[in-house]
């Protein structure tokens, strides 16, 4: 008795499109775990001593950089980042602005609170300020929306705060009237008035991405094993 490989060639066809397909999504999970990884080692060097920072070069400056920065608060014009999540439960970030000594208006995160319950009853987010001031925290960018989450421009009239979801930073720009720097200072927990702050690196753990990227690379040699098997014939 002997064995045979006689597979047919639309068999062939499927499993050779199933195999590929298996391993490029291994390949695409790995390298996003790996831009993951280098992500989350760059918020933990944030951990890291408050450097000074001119305004001219927080833009050239990595994200999640420690930094110490001047400026004086506009407390005219805050916005409220909405369908942000803390522990399942809904709320809102505080987004306020710093006039640096340049006269650049950098967005500054000063945490988050909890929905009140109410659309047409916003929170009151009121703070004063005189003079100069010295803040800390990590460089970063606006909240980006997920797949379930809805994006909302800032309106461009009307009273303040104003409420937005997932906006990026011209319309953010266009809702105060001049230009914002891109980058968003996530303002420490013990730097300035503000909100509940417990930054955390962004996306879930890199090690994810790498277990789910064995696990179509498993899917492509269960695929081939199962094509071999399945046409094995014993000649007779």
């Amino acid at each position: 008795m002997s064995l045979s490989f006689r597979p047919r060639w639309i068999f062939t066809l499927l499993t050779v499109a199933a195999v590929a397909t298996f391993v490029g999504l291994g390949h695409w999970q790995w390298q996003r775990g790996v831009a993951r990884k280098a992500s989350w080692e760059a918020f933990e060097r944030g951990n890291l001593q408050a450097q000074p920072a001119e305004p001219a070069a927080l833009g050239e400056l990595p994200r999640f950089t420690h930094v110490e920065i001047r400026g004086e608060w506009d407390t005219t014009r805050q916005f409220l980042l909405d369908n942000i999540s803390h522990d399942g439960k809904p709320g809102y970030e505080v987004l306020s602005l710093l006039r640096l000594g340049d006269g650049a208006l950098l967005p500054v995160n000063r945490g988050w609170m909890p929905f009140s319950g109410y659309r047409e009853r916003l929170p009151d987010v009121s703070f004063t300020s005189e003079g100069s001031v010295t803040l800390t925290g990590r460089l970063s960018v606006l909240p980006v929306a997920g797949l379930a989450s809805g994006r909302q421009a800032p309106a461009s009239g009307g009273p303040w705060p104003r409420v937005t979801s997932f906006p990026d930073t011209d319309e953010l720009a266009r809702a105060v009237g001049e230009p914002l720097l891109s980058r968003v200072l996530l303002l420490d927990q013990d730097s300035g008035s503000g909100y509940l702050r417990e930054w955390h690196p962004p996306g879930m753990s890199p090690d994810r991405h790498f277990s789910y990227a064995v696990q179509w690379w498993l899917f492509a040699a269960t695929a081939f094993g199962l094509y071999v098997a399945l046409n094995l014939k014993v000649a007779r």
